[in-house]
């Protein structure tokens, strides 16, 4: 019994190593047939044939992942073609797939590379930096960071000078929209004023034109008063007498004038009587 166990353990190790080197051999295979379609795809590039070169590389990639060249030369052919979005994504890609340093160094350094064509200065100086922890003696690596942090920074003075323009230009408009709303305000404020000072005068227009009026007219209950007594009119606390009727006064004139008209007369008669002679008297009346 134990002898069978002791076989069937023995055949089962036999399967596995020998699954284990199929495996092995398979992905050497399709390995060597990714590399060779990457050297297809290399040829027809060199010869100006994109289209071709770009499915070449397609299918050494479906062939076998482990082949980091593929993805990255595709990504070089796309670089050169300025089609950045799909350089970077196949350069991560061969970033991820590649198992040596100096090929993750590659590809984290073309990484920085598109993240420059796009001015995406922060994100090129970490793909930089992922690139030169991998190979940290690359001298061209070394400048592309340094370029990409003083990219960075100058962006950041300009957008820093930008926001204080932007402020500056929204505190001046602020002001003149406050500057606006305070004439806005006066103005309204004195029309009111102009408006209670054109309701004064009118009301002292009328006060005028009232007082003027009574001005007239008193002028005219004065220029009636002197009128009367040139009419002859009688004042007004003297009782009215009848057309053609004397008064007390001239009444006791006339009496008086007739006594002495009689006196005369008699004092006539007397000196006739004693002189004989006619005597000639100037009447006083």
């Amino acid at each position: 019994m134990r002898k069978l166990i002791y076989t069937f353990l023995l055949l089962f190790i036999s399967v596995s190593v020998f699954s284990q080197e199929e495996d092995a051999k398979e992905k050497e295979r399709a390995l060597r047939t990714s590399t060779n379609l990457t050297w297809d795809g290399n040829k027809n590039l060199s010869e100006n044939n994109f289209l071709q070169a770009e499915v070449d590389y397609r299918k050494a990639i479906s062939k076998s992942p482990e082949n980091a060249a593929a993805p990255y030369n595709l990504g070089t052919a796309y670089y050169n073609n300025e089609t950045y979005s799909e350089a970077f994504g196949r350069f991560k890609e061969a970033g991820e797939v590649a198992t040596s340093k100096k090929d993750k160094h590659k590809a984290y350094h073309n990484m920085g590379n598109v993240f420059m064509k796009r001015k995406d200065y922060p994100k090129a100086v970490e793909a930089y930096k992922e690139a030169l922890r991998n190979d940290p003696t690359d001298d061209e690596t070394r400048y592309n960071l340094a370029l990409a942090k003083e990219m960075q920074k100058k962006e950041e003075e300009e957008n820093k000078d930008k926001n204080d323009d932007n402020k500056d230009q929204q505190d001046q408009e602020d002001k003149k929209d406050q500057d606006q709303n305070k004439d806005g305000d006066n103005k309204e404020d004195q029309n009111q004023d102009n408006k209670d000072q054109g309701e004064n005068g009118n009301e002292g227009d009328k006060g005028d034109e009232q007082k003027d009026e009574n001005k007239e007219g008193d002028g005219d209950q004065k220029e009636e008063q002197n009128k009367k007594p040139e009419q002859g009119d009688q004042p007004q606390d003297q009782p009215q007498r009848k057309p053609n009727q004397l008064s007390k006064q001239q009444v006791e004139n006339l009496l008086r004038a007739m006594q002495n008209a009689e006196k005369q007369v008699q004092e006539k008669i007397d000196a006739k009587k004693v002189k004989g002679a006619k005597v000639k008297n100037e009447k006083d009346w």
